[in-house]
């Protein structure tokens, strides 16, 4: 190993513990959101396609490993600069994520729960373009959210639909 790869490495790792803290702190305020909502999300009329709660906290896992590595991957891939604007497209996106459950479950407010998915959903689809030009594998990493996003939106907007 040369040199200058050795010392980099440090750096990367910090890189990569940033990424997964900052997608932790996301997941954990929606965490804290969910569970309370666990017991709402039964109550609520639901479309036969919905999946059963169980579901959620598997999904979401892999989705927030995903985010984290993605974002990382991009990170590390160009000088700080050049990185600026996709990365806080992203972080754009990580908090329009965590404002979603308390919106939904939390106050209850379906309707600008599903204006707010489609705003997330389009951070999201910017975040991947943005990310596309700095690492290919960093944008096909966040494909699985893009689709779940989706499903979530649709979901979203059937559920509101039944319970108003």
């Amino acid at each position: 190993m040369t040199q200058g790869v050795s010392r980099r490495w440090p750096r990367e790792w910090a890189g990569l513990a940033v990424s997964v803290i900052a997608v932790a702190i996301v997941a954990g305020v929606g965490g804290v959101a969910a569970a309370r909502a666990a017991e709402s999300y039964g109550r609520l009329q639901q479309p036969g396609w919905a999946p059963p709660a169980s579901l959620f906290g598997p999904v979401w896992t892999v989705l927030y490993a995903l985010m984290a590595v993605s974002a990382w991957l991009v990170w590390r891939s160009q000088p700080s600069r050049e990185n600026r604007i996709p990365l806080a497209v992203y972080g754009i996106q990580l908090l329009l994520n965590m404002a979603w459950t308390p919106l939904f479950f939390g106050l209850g407010w379906r309707g600008t729960a599903f204006i707010e998915i489609l705003v997330l959903w389009g951070f999201i689809a910017a975040t991947v373009m943005l990310f596309w030009y700095r690492s290919r594998w960093a944008a096909i990493l966040l494909l699985p959210y893009v689709a779940w996003t989706t499903y979530a939106a649709v979901l979203n907007f059937s559920v509101w639909q039944l319970n108003s």
